[in-house]
């Protein structure tokens, strides 16, 4: 029987596509991954834990399902002693991903990542390595039917334009995605010059993800929006992100080290932040949008309902009407609103 699937492009032609990532971080909060290394040996160890979390997403309105192969190439794997494991992880972790896909008439995407391998000093030969690995994880996509790959968090136009060329290579669209982590890639070109590169060389989707928040990647954003001709993703960390602390990877409180990665709690966005940030994205043109490490259900619902959807998750979603203490007249007791009154109050004296 035929499947009336969309691809990436229909849908991007049709109307904003919303893009959960942010697996990684997730399933660490979950305790059942480790930070640092931040491989993905869950999806061998325990795939319920990752099959549940799109399952989450894909209820919470995110129309792509993003295999958990970030940061499970070759040289990761050999970190943690696990590279025999290397194409079982990867085809492992698309076959989770397809099949909460497959459930929710959702696209599936391969990924690929910065490696940390490549270097500008020793280009001829850290390239090779890398387009070597970016082969293989996109080769073992494509054969376990992938609609279109993702190469993420980019720091160097040189290591983008490769994992592009062995995308296209393959004839998968390509999502490729930068981190800005600094005022310009690490080799020198402006985030809107880069993503204008990729589009010229047949990115079918440019833009940023990771690295800033909401509050520092608009900016960014609306630079590109001008540079580039067609579709343009934005998938910020949902982090309270500054002009003096631009990237997560910064944030701190005086007296305190560094929040990242451990310690990120205190600068979290809310839902309604995120939502807001979609509405914004949305406005300034910005067709794929979504969320990464330290995004949440939660925060993918809500970003859903901004943009006007109603997805499976909505059935639950806030009805404060019905609360107890901050619900309607006709739920809340007399004299449950004297103790409102007293809670406001209190407040008053706090903020003095």
């Amino acid at each position: 029987m035929a499947s009336n699937k969309m691809d990436l492009l229909e849908r991007l032609e049709r109307n904003t596509v919303l893009c959960a990532e942010g697996y990684v971080f997730e399933l660490e909060r979950r305790g059942y991954l480790k930070a640092g290394a931040f491989v993905p040996e869950v999806v061998l160890d325990h795939p319920e834990a990752v099959r549940e979390l799109h399952r989450e997403f894909l209820r919470a309105g995110s129309e792509v399902m993003v295999a958990l192969t970030y940061y499970a190439h070759r040289d990761k794997l050999r970190v943690v002693g696990r590279e025999n494991d290397l194409e079982k992880l990867n085809r492992h972790a698309l076959r989770l991903a397809k099949e909460a896909a497959v459930e929710g008439n959702a696209l599936l995407a391969g990924n690929i990542c910065n490696t940390w391998v490549y270097s500008p000093e020793n280009q001829e030969e850290t390239s090779e390595i890398v387009r070597s690995m970016y082969q293989e994880q996109v080769g073992w996509a494509k054969e376990e039917g992938a609609d279109f790959i993702v190469a993420e968090t980019m720091g160097y136009l040189g290591e983008a334009l490769i994992a592009l060329d062995v995308i296209k290579s393959a004839g998968l669209p390509a999502v490729v995605t930068l981190a800005a982590c600094c005022d310009t890639t690490k080799d020198g070109h402006s985030w809107e010059s880069a993503c204008h590169i990729l589009e010229e060389g047949g990115a079918d989707v440019v833009g940023l993800n990771c690295t800033r928040g909401p509050a520092t990647m608009i900016p960014l954003l609306k630079k590109i929006r001008k540079s580039v001709k067609g579709y343009v993703a934005a998938l910020p960390v949902p982090y309270r992100t500054t002009t003096r602390q631009p990237i997560f990877q910064s944030l701190k409180e005086k007296g305190h080290d560094y929040a990242f990665p451990l310690n990120l709690e205190h600068f979290l966005c809310t839902r309604s932040e995120m939502a807001d940030f979609a509405l914004q994205a949305q406005k300034i043109g910005i067709n794929y949008i979504g969320i990464c490490c330290g995004g949440a259900p939660h925060h993918v619902r809500s970003m859903a309902e901004a943009l006007g959807r109603r997805v499976p998750a909505s059935r639950y979603s806030p009805d404060m009407s019905r609360h107890s203490m901050l619900g309607s007249d006709e739920v809340v007791r007399e004299d449950h609103k004297r103790f409102l009154k007293e809670w406001e109050a209190v407040s008053a004296v706090t903020e003095d």
